[in-house]
């Protein structure tokens, strides 16, 4: 394969693409990174990092381990010609779902892993960062060993949310409530009116152009034909849902698909995850542990079949993934992310709207589209094991864009598309509506 002078390979989700950071800086990003996903640890117990509290969730110790996996599987085996596995087993311990390179512990099994234990998984790491520190420090990092790196980096960031998302269910789960990180005092304050914002449509270019990281699954760009339509101004609010509720949303078929409405009856949803009402008032858990109901922050933790009966409910829908991209692709990524340290998401501002553009289009919480997850026109997959990093999972989920409160920046951008099953109320999901002319 050859390589232009800015572009490195197209490996695991990454589509060709141009070099953010030189070698030169590639150490300190990586430093930086790895860093910080040790640093969501602080504090915890070592029982906080072995518990896993659903078969969609994994311990973060598992996270620590696999993260560093990662780069030894597809950077280190392959790139760094006398690099020594720490211990030759971890390589089916601590696969996720590659069956091109091996064997996987089962998913729903990985907590009963008590060893190796907590030290030891940091070691793992230890020994894996300093042989990809020697490589990169190297005469002759090739292109391919470069984008797989950032590739790495970035797959990181992803299991840094889903770490904390993972502990916060596994907390919600204990009588006692456990705080994982005080939150500062917020002033709470109204969120911003609702407005419609207009689109006229048209041909418009949708999906990554090339420049700058992104995973395969966000091009090749492509042409899509939107009629016109408009958007809401902010995501909908937990005052918003509260109102469906009261309305009875919960408990009328007519709204609801029916997969979704059999499986709130079998569930026994009448809220969204984490809500609480004690009698008089509602209140949530989070991260800070139970806190009173902040009604003018967007409404978060919904799956996308109650995103789907709240926009009925509306006398509206959920916007399809091009319109929202239509809409994002100019704006900033700004917003209230992990970076923020609230851990939770907040109220936009008035000032944040304008009578032209939304507001919390990026943080907060991912918002639910319509469109299931599948393949833009003309998607190959990345050849050989790193293609099945997204392709073999374009059956089933649904597309969030947007990034939540517990997303990394960095890590984020309009033409981003994350995805779940539409059952998954887990993850810090929330609402944002549009509707035809």
């Amino acid at each position: 394969m050859t390589f232009a002078a800015d572009m490195v390979s197209p490996l695991e989700g990454g589509a060709a693409r141009s070099r953010e950071v030189e070698p030169s800086g590639l150490s300190a990003h990586f430093g930086q990174v790895r860093a910080a996903t040790v640093e969501l640890t602080v504090g915890l117990d070592p029982e906080d990092l072995g518990i896993q509290s659903m078969a969609d969730a994994s311990p973060i110790k598992w996270h620590l381990a696999h993260t560093a996996w990662f780069f030894e599987t597809f950077v280190l085996r392959r790139y760094a010609a006398h690099y020594r596995p720490l211990d030759e087993r971890y390589a089916t311990l601590f696969n996720s779902y590659y069956v091109g390179v091996g064997q996987a512990h089962a998913r729903g099994a990985r907590g009963v892993l008590s060893r190796p234990g907590v030290e030891q998984v940091l070691a793992y790491r230890t020994h894996v960062d300093a042989a990809i520190e020697a490589l990169i420090a190297g005469p002759a990092l090739s292109p391919e060993a470069y984008a797989t790196i950032e590739l790495g980096l970035h797959h990181e960031q992803q299991h840094q949310e889903l770490i904390l998302t993972d502990l916060c269910h596994a907390f919600s789960c204990n009588p006692i409530a456990p705080v994982y990180r005080d939150r500062a005092p917020q002033l709470v304050t109204p969120s911003a009116p609702l407005r419609w914002i207009g689109h006229g449509g048209g041909l418009l270019d949708i999906g990554h152009t090339g420049r700058g990281f992104a995973f395969d699954n966000e091009g090749p760009s492509h042409k899509v034909w939107l009629d016109p339509f408009a958007i809401a101004s902010r995501p909908a609010s937990c005052r918003d849902f509260l109102e469906f509720m009261h309305d009875g949303g919960y408990h009328r078929p007519e709204l609801w698909m029916s997969l979704g409405w059999e499986l709130a009856r079998a569930r026994g949803w009448d809220a969204p995850a984490y809500w609480r009402f004690d009698g008089e008032a509602w209140s949530t858990f989070s991260l800070a542990g139970v806190m009173p109901l902040d009604l003018e922050a967007p409404v978060c933790n919904v799956s996308w079949f109650e995103a789907d009966a709240f926009a009925r409910w509306s006398n509206a829908r959920l916007p399809t993934e091009a319109q929202w991209e239509a809409v994002a692709g100019a704006a900033a990524v700004v917003g209230n992310f992990v970076e923020s340290g609230a851990l939770a998401p907040h109220a936009g501002r008035s000032d944040s709207q304008t009578e032209s553009h939304c507001g919390q289009l990026f943080g907060d919480v991912w918002e639910w589209t319509a469109s299931a997850y599948s393949p833009y026109p003309g998607y190959q997959p990345t050849a050989g094991v790193l293609g099945e990093y997204n392709g073999k999972f374009m059956c089933g989920p649904y597309v969030l864009r947007g990034g939540s409160c517990l997303s990394p920046a960095s890590h984020l951008r309009a033409t981003y598309r994350n995805y779940f099953a539409p059952d998954t109320r887990w993850q810090f999901s929330g609402i944002r509506l549009a509707r035809d002319p």
